[in-house]
């Protein structure tokens, strides 16, 4: 009966409930396992003592872990979404390939069953966690990145522009990230960018305007961003560009009247524009401005 499984609960579970102690230790069926703010002991009893190959959502959000369960990691192969997030103790991301093979956080993943599957990665509110390592540029299936509320993490690995599957960036309240690599500008399926809140960003890499398929841009709250790159006029999908409560901003570039497709653009609180360049005027698909606070 165990063993026709398709989806396990054990949300807040200290101890991993007798049921599993002793029951089967195959579960072909399983698709989904929660152990939202399970222990680190439960977490380790459970995953590694179990046949989970078809496994495709794993969520730890709120673990006590400091590391990620290697014996399963290491040899997932249908693993699709993994949610890491307030994993607050967790300091370092696959640190698991260390244990299994020896070698430096940079060893090639694409030997590793989870490069080929992984489509979304969750490390939201993982606030210990200060660096990515480089081999997560081979994550080739990854569509979606969360980040947000890391705010140990000071930079991205220049690897992050191999991500070729990769629609959504998060980086919302990294307040310790001080800049983007310019290999980002490889992100040739990148969607949706959110940098709201990075309070040390001071400026963009002009490879920014390389991002064919971006439509949705969010500066919001960056509030030491000097200036933008005269690149961005070259994002011909962007739709939606807020740029609200970046108050270090003096002036923007005229190559925002490039905007083919933009209509939603916001500026409120961007208390130091001085003014704004009469290109704005091409914005022919603008259909919203928002301009409180400024001037």
């Amino acid at each position: 009966m165990m063993e026709n499984l398709e989806g396990i609960y054990l949300k807040k579970c200290e101890d991993l409930p007798s049921l599993f102690q002793n029951g089967s230790k195959e579960f072909h069926n399983l698709r989904l396992l929660d152990l939202t703010k399970a222990s680190p002991t439960t977490v380790e009893n459970f995953i590694q003592s179990r046949n989970l190959n078809n496994l495709r959502w794993l969520c730890l959000q709120e673990c006590m872990i400091q590391k990620l369960p290697s014996n399963y990691l290491f040899k997932c192969s249908r693993l699709q979404v993994l949610h890491l997030t307030k994993c607050n103790h967790l300091q370092t991301v696959f640190d698991f390939l260390i244990n299994n093979l020896n070698y430096s956080i940079n060893v090639d993943m694409k030997k590793l069953p989870i490069a080929i599957s992984l489509q979304e990665l969750n490390l939201s509110g993982c606030s210990s966690l200060q660096e990515l390592p480089t081999s997560i540029g081979q994550l080739n299936a990854l569509q979606e990145l969360n980040l947000s509320w890391c705010s140990s993490l000071q930079e991205l690995p220049t690897s992050i522009g191999h991500l070729n599957a990769l629609q959504e960036l998060n980086l919302s309240w990294c307040s310790s990230l001080q800049e983007l690599p310019t290999s980002i500008g490889q992100l040739n399926a990148i969607q949706n960018l959110h940098l709201n809140n990075c309070l040390r960003l001071q400026e963009l890499p002009t490879s920014i305007g390389q991002f064919n398929a971006l439509q949705k841009l969010i500066l919001l709250g960056c509030s030491n961003l000097q200036e933008l790159p005269t690149s961005i006029g070259q994002l011909n999908a962007l739709q939606n560009l807020d740029l609200g409560g970046c108050s270090s901003l003096q002036e923007l570039p005229t190559s925002i009247g490039q905007f083919n497709a933009l209509q939603k653009f916001i500026l409120l609180g961007c208390s130091n524009l001085q003014k704004l360049p009469t290109s704005i005027g091409h914005l022919n698909a603008l259909q919203k401005l928002h301009l409180g606070g400024v001037f």
